[in-house]
Order: C-alpha cells, then sequence, then structure tokens
C-alpha cells in the first residue's frame, strides 16, 4: 500500500519517496498534525501552530525545527524575523509509505505511525465537518460531495479507475493550488479505494 500526500501535479519529478530518516522524523503524532496544516493551509509559525494544537510555542518550535532538519518542511523565504519564522511545506506530492519503506522493522514502526495518524486526522475533519453540518442553519448551503459506490473490478480495471481519478485530481490542483480571493477555501480531496472481502458461503449452503 503506498500512502500519498499532494499538493501539486504528481509526477516521478515531483513526488518525493520519504527515506528512513524521514519517516523517523515524520513520526510522531504532532509531526503529523503539524505537516498536515502546512499542507493544507499554508505558511505558519511556531506560535500559529501552538494555538492550534494547544501546544506551547517552544514544543512546536522544537518539531518544527525536526522535521526541518529532514527537508520535509522549510523557512519562507523573505518572510519572518529572527524571532518569528515563517515554515512552509515544499510544493509536490509526498509518498509517506513504500513497499522499500517496510522492508526494515524500524521502517515498518515508522510507516505505520505516519499513515494512522494521517488518515485519523482525515477522518477526524470528515466527522467535525459532519457534526457541523448537522447542527448549522446554513448546512443545505455547504458545498460538499460524500459518496460511496461499490463495483466489481480486476485488478486492471481498478488501476485504469485509480489513474483516470488520479488524473483529474492532479489536474484541479495543478489549476487551483495558488488561487487566492473571496470564496475561495481549503478542500480536502480524497480517494479511497479499495478491495472489500465478502460473506464466506459454503458450497451447499
Amino acid at each position: 500500500m503506498a500512502a500519498n500526500e499532494q499538493t501539486e501535479p504528481v509526477d516521478e519529478a515531483q513526488n518525493r519517496l520519504l527515506d528512513a530518516g524521514a519517516l523517523k522524523a515524520l513520526a510522531h503524532p504532532l509531526r503529523v498534525r503539524i505537516f498536515d496544516i502546512l499542507s493544507q493551509y499554508g505558511p505558519q509559525t511556531a506560535s500559529s501552530l501552538a494555538d492550534q494544537l494547544g501546544e506551547s510555542s517552544g514544543a512546536t518550535s522544537y518539531h518544527l525545527r525536526a522535521l526541518a532538519k529532514h527537508d520535509l518542511i522549510r523557512e519562507v523565504d523573505g518572510r519572518g524575523t529572527a524571532r518569528e519564522r515563517w515554515w512552509e511545506r515544499p510544493k509536490g506530492s509526498v509518498t509517506i509509505s513504500t513497499p522499500e519503506a517496510v522492508r526494515t522493522p524500524s521502517g515498518l514502526a515508522a510507516s505505520q505511525i505516519v499513515v494512522t495518524e494521517t488518515y485519523r486526522q482525515r477522518h477526524d475533519q470528515l466527522m467535525r465537518f459532519l457534526a457541523q453540518s448537522w447542527s448549522s442553519d446554513d448546512a443545505v448551503e455547504e458545498a460538499a460531495e460524500l459518496s460511496t459506490a461499490n463495483a466489481r473490478l480486476t485488478r486492471e480495471q481498478f488501476e485504469d479507475v485509480r489513474d483516470r481519478i488520479a488524473a483529474i485530481i492532479t489536474e484541479a490542483v495543478r489549476t487551483h493550488r495558488d488561487q487566492e480571493g473571496d470564496g475561495v477555501r481549503p478542500y480536502l480531496i480524497r480517494l479511497d479505494m479499495f478491495p472489500i472481502d465478502g460473506p464466506r458461503v459454503r458450497e451447499g449452503s
């Protein structure tokens, strides 16, 4: 299973496969949350992250430096001061779990932490959105699309569907990634597509 975080079109030149050192640096729940906020909302300071995460700015500053050490994030050029530094996630896609990464026990453990925490946060965001939608008078005005579907596919058909959906997402990210202005807000785009086990039916039953 490969887990991918995309902020820009996916191609081999722009897709970073995290090595063991980067994975281990990211394998901390708070660091995954920091990485996620920078991915979704853009540049932040240690103080702004502390406010959002309920942590001290000293703690977020420490974790930011740890992420920067492995080039997972970087300082924003020309912004901030010596006392208030701004941090951003470089544009491009990041593959956070690969077959190579899980070949060693430490790589497997780090991959499990990063992937599990990333998707736990995605699930929590979806649950918060649903809770807010049901309790809001403006729920019917919210632009969102939540749907599921079932299909019976061969491996080749799955790959074809996956690639066509990924192309649509890539084009949307390429076209709108730097968009700003009235009415613009962050959207989380998810692709959940996986086989499910059916009920076991015995012969003659």
